[in-house]
Formats: structure tokens, sequence, C-alpha cells
């Protein structure tokens, strides 16, 4: 078997902890078999649900916690125990070389504030920020950030999103120029805020980058496939994702209760059922797995809690997708490349 992205792996993380972790690890190990992982957890626990998957009996390496992060813990109180802990030692192996990026489905924060402390952003960059896939109806998913790491952006925090997104966008769906555009409440110009506006500038003036600034979009054209990035700040993306998940619930929801309301509509479920699994299938959270913390000297994924053993090899494939494509080289570049123009052009006047 030959090396492949050496991935860290938060056995006691999410909702079903090691069950759910060391099972996707094994799914994704089936369609890569070149994977190699170190798996941080209480070892009984990690041993046991390694004998359940017998893919995974060679390109493993079972480091012992003695501690794990609650869902509820505060980052403040985590990071005091990053050391000992399976999330935090994950992380750490990133730091240290040991692993090429590391993948959690445990607790967001103290995940964010652990990632910070231990990996640092990367020159160029003040703040990272949480990536993640959106589904369309377009021929690709829509990459959107940030997610809800930082609260309240200027417009250089929103250039740096645009800069990274676009990076991303090219790594993991293999675009050469995506369509990056701005969150804002309307598609005029004049709407929005300073900050949108400053940042909105700044981006059209950098057309020597590769991808392409369409301006703004409204949170009603997140899912129809007409942009690839969609940058905004942590509080309305945030919101704008949890708005989107719980439409998908919402619309599925509804469907399943219009379905059982009589004998004609549950006849009508039968004929339309491979439509209904092709709609499940798209909506599923599991599908779309995987979000990311870009801007740190480290890849670190941050899969969903409640991710089933698909959603975790899915958040494996994105993390390897990133190492394989360097993508921390690709957004240093870009950023470089931006930095020069502005330099450039500040001399110039």
């Amino acid at each position: 078997m030959a090396d492949g992205p050496r991935i860290a792996i938060d056995a006691m993380g999410g909702d079903s902890g090691p069950a759910a972790m060391i099972a996707g690890a094994s799914r994704a190990r089936r369609r890569d078999p070149s994977l190699q992982f170190l798996i941080y957890g209480a070892e009984s626990q990690v041993r046991a649900e390694l004998e359940r998957n017998p893919g995974l009996d060679s390109g493993v390496m079972i480091c012992d916690s003695p501690d794990e992060i609650e869902a509820t813990e505060k980052p403040s109180q985590a990071i005091r125990r990053a050391r000992t802990t399976s999330m935090g030692m994950a992380i750490n192996a990133v730091k240290e070389g040991r692993a090429d990026a590391a993948v959690s489905a445990g607790n967001t924060g103290a995940m964010m504030a652990m990632s910070k402390l231990a990996l640092r952003t990367m020159p160029g960059i003040d703040r990272p920020a949480l990536a993640a896939l959106l589904p369309t109806l377009g021929t690709n998913d829509c990459i959107m950030l940030d997610l809800g790491a930082n609260t309240e952006c200027d417009a250089q925090n929103l250039v740096q999103f645009a800069v990274m997104g676009a990076a991303y966008s090219r790594c993991v769906l293999g675009l050469s120029s995506p369509r990056v555009k701005l969150l804002n409440i309307g598609t005029e110009e004049l709407k929005g805020t300073d900050e949108l506006k400053d940042a909105a500038a700044l981006l059209r003036e950098a057309d020597y980058l590769p991808f392409s600034f369409d301006g703004f979009t409204e949170g009603d054209q997140l899912s129809r496939g007409n942009v690839d990035v969609v940058v905004t700040d942590g509080f309305s993306g945030n919101i704008a994702l949890k708005t989107a998940e719980g439409t998908a619930r919402f619309v599925t929801d509804l469907l399943r209760r219009a379905f059982k309301s009589s004998l004609r509509s549950k006849a009508g479920f039968a004929l339309s059922r491979p439509a209904l699994n092709l709609l499940k299938h798209h909506l599923d959270p599991n599908n779309h797995n995987g979000a990311v913390f870009l801007g740190l000297n480290g890849l670190v994924v941050k899969s969903h809690g409640s991710a089933n053993p698909k959603g975790v090899a899915n958040a494996i494939r994105v993390a390897a997708t990133m190492v394989r494509n360097d993508i921390t080289r690709k957004i240093g570049e870009d950023l470089d490349n931006f930095r020069a123009h502005a330099f450039a052009n500040e001399a110039a006047q």
C-alpha cells in the first residue's frame, strides 16, 4: 500500500464517538487505499471499533488519549486541556508534522480555539475562516465562508476570505476560475454595509487573481448554482447556513407528512419514490460533510457532530484532497500576489 496523506482522527468527538469516526475512516480507506491514519482516543474503545472494521488492520497508529472535549465545554477551558485530549492531540500532530491534516466531529468552538493557538494564522491572514460545501442546482456545490468563526469582519477580512475560498474551490471542486460573490441584501452596488462596498471595490480591482468576482448575491440565490464561492462574515454566514439546513429539513418533513395523509398519497409516494430518493441524496448533509478552517498553518477539517460513517468518510476525503492539492501553498501564493499588486498601486499614487 503506497503512503498517502496521513490523517489524524479525533475518535472521541461527535454524537457517536469512535463508532462513526472509525467506520468512516474504514469507508474512506476503501475509496482510497493509500490513506494513513493516526487515531486519537481511549485505546480500549478504539481497538474494539478497529476489530469491527478489518479494512483498517494496517496503516493505522493508535494514540491513547486520556481525555476528551465535551460538547458543551467552553473554548477557554478546552485550551487548557489541549495536551491530554483526543482533539488537542490530533491537532498537535499536524503542528509537529506527524500528520498532514486533522479531522474531528467535536466541539466547534474548542476546535477553532485549539487550532488557532497550535497552528497560528498564515502570513497575510488576519483571521481564519470556516468554509463548507452547500448543495446547489448547478453542476457543482457552492463553497461558503465564513460560517461562524468571526462575527464581525472588515473589508480586508472579506477579501482574504475570498482569496481562501477561491483556492479551496480550485482544489476541491476543480474549478480553474471560480465565480466569487459577496452575500448582501441586494445585488445593486449601492446596497450593503461600508465593509461590503469596500471589499467589493478591492475585489473588482484584483482581476489578476485566479477567480472571477461577480459582485453581490442575495440569500435566495445560494442554491441556484450561479456562484461557486459565497463570502460573508461569520454572523450572517452562520444564520444563512442554519436557515438553509432548516429549510431542507422542513421540505423533507413536509413531503413525508403529505405522503402519509391518505391512501392516494401513499400510492403517489410509491410512484415517485425514485425522484424522492434523488432529492434525499441531494439534501443529505452527509454527502456535503467536511467544513474546513482556512487560513491556518496546517489543515483542520470539522465533521458534523451527527455525521454517519458516510459523512465522516467525506470529511476525510476533503482533508486528503486539500493535502494532495497543497492548498496552504496556493492560498499563500494568491495572498502574496494580492499584496504585491496592492503595494504597487499604493506606491504609484
